[in-house]
């Protein structure tokens, strides 16, 4: 039987928690309130300075939108995007 090295199915899946992590989430779902609901609630309380409710919506926003990732785009082997313009004969 082989030793080391990379075997099908084996260690954690992809996307999987480990018991601390699971803990800890355990813990903050406990305490009734987590801190996008904490970030929301401040959000909407008009009470509030609009400075405060503004930090408030930029702390809650990762939790509700992704980042978009940059994307570079190129040509054939890396290089420069040719362009092409061409006219059709009912443009003339």
């Amino acid at each position: 039987m082989p030793r080391g090295g990379a075997r099908r199915n084996a260690g954690r899946k992809p996307g999987s928690r480990n018991i601390r992590t699971e803990r800890l989430l355990a813990a903050v779902e406990g305490s009734g309130i987590t801190p996008l609901a904490y970030f929301l609630k401040q959000l909407r309380n008009e009470n509030l300075e609009p400075a405060i409710r503004m930090k408030a919506a930029e702390a809650a926003a990762p939790y509700v939108h992704p980042k978009l990732a940059a994307v570079e785009h190129t040509g054939e082997g890396g290089g420069p995007i040719a362009l092409t313009v061409s006219q059709s004969d009912a443009d003339l």
